[in-house]
């Protein structure tokens, strides 16, 4: 650990003032679970983009604040120089959106009279009682706010890359890192989250000051970056606000395998098939992940559902991020061209300036944003693509599908990109090497599988995407041609 007095915050703490505010700090995550004491379920890994990080990565509940080497790194001769991170945020709040489609199932609930006995289920509880009793505890403020559970998320990531690169997170580097984030506040709280994290491993016990006086700065919002998809007009209107674009999505929520969770739950829960919907169905089943991954509470919503039945929400919730995120609509993921040429400009400026022997200027890039600016990349850079396309029509078929959301980007998902120098290169091409990390996990390269590449050949292979990335034509509408024709 590193000793001395730090430079990385422009105030200091008082030792008293120090104490108070530690105690206040852990009696405020006393409701944080400790790893031993974690509620699972067995529907965790079906949960899509509402998974709990350590579900996706459980090789770290053992101890969430120590780094997990990959063995596949590189080391010995090869140095690490710069890291470029996409993080998404931490865990959060359902949105306002998906709490009042809650309250209106738990209305629903309710409001059963004696009137629906006919339709009750013989024998078994009545789990439809328990759960119009549950408290729904909800509200519309809350609209997809981190909690706390995401700002650990962010803490113990942080602590975990700052001991997995010590030399780029080091203290000298603090002034020279660069966080940049969505405008999302649970995107901006996480990128505070993380610069407290680092805190914690530069000054154990000890709490942060304000993230405004923090030397390193609070992170830069920048959307044309992190949320490109609102600045793409031909995404906006010919994917977002069109209702027919993603016919697979709704095709699948009246097909057979939905319609028959749809009976099943009305059963369970003793009400008319009438009033439920898939929609109605899917916020059940999300209401138990956010159960689980906010409170750490296994609610009676996670036993509406069976295994089976998770397997046919995961895809529908698949379905939907393949067709409006991933390889369904390709204008998303092409219009995340300027976030992948943003990455290699960051690469490109540390190899210049390695060869010049001058000091990198920016070490580390922070950049925290959403699933929705994960998923674009990763499908434009050709990972998780299936050889036959998700459908409505081919669910069996996809039981053992690459494209899982769950997997790919859970809550506080990062794509990490680390530039090596290697002193004892036998060429000036093999000086600089590169390394992808995909939840701090090495992922091998789309196209040759390798877990490490020369880094000219990977903007070689890349070439095609970072020349010809042009987001403000290809996210042009097509001119409509209004004149009348003689």
């Amino acid at each position: 650990m590193l000793r001395g007095p730090c430079r990385l915050f422009r105030v200091s703490v008082a030792p008293v003032a120090a104490l108070a505010v530690a105690l206040v700090s852990s009696l405020s995550r006393c409701s944080l679970l400790d790893p031993e004491d974690r509620v699972v379920s067995p529907l965790s890994p079906y949960f899509g983009t509402k998974t709990r990080y350590e579900d996706a990565n459980p090789g770290l509940l053992p101890d969430p604040e120590a780094p997990r080497r990959d063995p596949q790194l590189l080391e010995e001769t090869c140095t690490p120089v710069q890291l470029v991170a996409l993080i998404r945020h931490g865990t959060r709040y359902p949105t306002t959106k998906q709490i009042r489609k809650l309250r209106q199932l738990h209305g629903l609930l309710q409001a059963r009279g004696p009137g629906d006995d006919r339709i009750r289920a013989a024998g078994g509880g009545d789990l439809g009682a328990v759960l119009a009793n549950w408290p729904l505890w909800y509200a519309d403020w809350m609209d997809g706010q981190l909690v706390e559970k995401g700002r650990q998320d962010m803490r113990q990531l942080a602590l975990r890359l700052a001991s997995l690169f010590p030399v780029l997170f080091s203290r000298e580097n603090c002034g020279r890192l660069q966080l940049v984030t969505s405008s999302k506040h649970r995107c901006v709280d996480s990128g505070a989250a993380f610069l407290q994290g680092l805190w914690q491993h530069y000054h154990p016990g000890l709490p942060p000051p304000d993230v405004a006086d923090m030397e390193c700065g609070p992170p830069r919002i920048n959307d044309k970056l992190m949320r490109f998809f609102d600045h793409c007009e031909k995404f906006l209107t010919q994917v977002e606000r069109n209702a027919t674009a993603l016919y697979h999505v709704e095709a699948f929520k009246t097909g057979p395998e939905m319609q028959n969770i749809l009976k099943k739950v009305a059963g369970i829960l003793q009400v008319p098939v009438n009033n439920l919907n898939a929609d109605l169905i899917q916020v059940a089943f999300f209401t138990c992940s956010f159960d689980l991954a906010i409170k750490g509470v296994k609610s009676p919503w996670c036993d509406v559902f069976d295994i089976d039945d998770a397997k046919v929400l995961e895809y529908l919730n698949d379905l939907k991020q393949y067709w409006k995120r991933g390889y369904g609509y390709t204008i998303n993921s092409q219009s995340s061209c300027t976030l992948f040429q943003d990455i290699f400009q960051h690469l490109d400026k540390a190899v210049e300036q390695k060869q010049s022997s001058q000091p990198i200027s920016s070490p580390v890039i922070l950049q925290f944003g959403h699933a929705e600016t994960l998923l674009p990349l990763l499908s434009l850079m050709g990972y998780f693509k299936d050889k036959e396309p998700l459908t409505a029509y081919n669910y069996k078929e996809q039981m053992h599908r690459k494209f899982r959301s769950g997997h790919i980007v859970p809550y506080a998902s990062n794509l990490i990109f680390v530039l090596y120098h290697c002193k004892n290169a036998k060429t000036p091409k093999e000086e600089f090497q590169v390394q992808m990390l995909l939840n701090e996990k090495v992922l091998p390269l789309a196209h040759s599988q390798e877990t490490v590449s020369l880094y000219e050949d990977l903007k070689n292979h890349y070439k095609d995407i970072l020349q010809s990335c042009h987001t403000s034509e290809e996210c042009e509408l097509p001119k409509v041609n209004t004149s009348d024709e003689l």
